[in-house]
């Protein structure tokens, strides 16, 4: 068996499986934000974590409310991509000894989470209105807007003060 499960058999199947597997990530991602925040230096980006940490609390609830509407208890379904990312931003901190460059370090890692949550909410909101749930729609791309706003406030923290520390850092 792969990635999917055996029963999803129709597409209504796949589109409950993809938002299962969004509500696994969210809560993961919850549990890696005090992390990351512990670990920054920056107190831009330390603040940028714990205040993307509620707004994933709030992303959790939305996710909730659109299992409700369709009838579902919330439930997570194991999801090998988040997990590969948050155990790879784990990984790379933890390897980063200058402080500079951990922090351009953990925003690399906070990308790619936020890169893949753009990739999952992006498909889920296609879905919903192809299913003729535009209420449904409108829920998700409450919390894609977000993300698509934290990864800008990434990239500017990024390029405008934590990439050019990093870079002035010599062996």
């Amino acid at each position: 068996m792969g990635l999917f499960s055996k029963d999803i058999a129709t597409f209504d199947d796949l589109f409950l499986h993809q938002l299962q597997d969004v509500y696994y990530a969210e809560n993961q991602i919850t549990k890696a934000l005090p992390k990351m925040a512990d670990k920054a230096t920056s107190p831009s980006l330390k603040t940028g974590f714990e205040t993307h940490l509620r707004e994933t609390e709030g992303q959790i609830v939305r996710l909730e409310r659109i299992f409700e509407l369709l009838g579902e208890k919330p439930k997570a379904v194991t999801c090998p991509a988040i997990d590969g990312i948050i155990k790879e931003a784990n990984e790379v901190a933890g390897e980063i000894e200058d402080k500079a460059v951990l922090d351009a370090g953990l925003i690399a890692s906070a990308q790619a989470v936020e890169h893949y949550e753009i990739a999952r909410y992006g498909t889920l909101i296609a879905w919903a209105n192809q299913l003729g749930r535009p209420e449904i729609a409108a829920i998700l791309q409450e919390t894609l807007d977000e993300e698509y706003a934290t990864d800008d406030k990434l990239t500017a923290m990024a390029t405008g003060k934590i990439n050019p520390k990093a870079e002035a850092v010599t062996a």
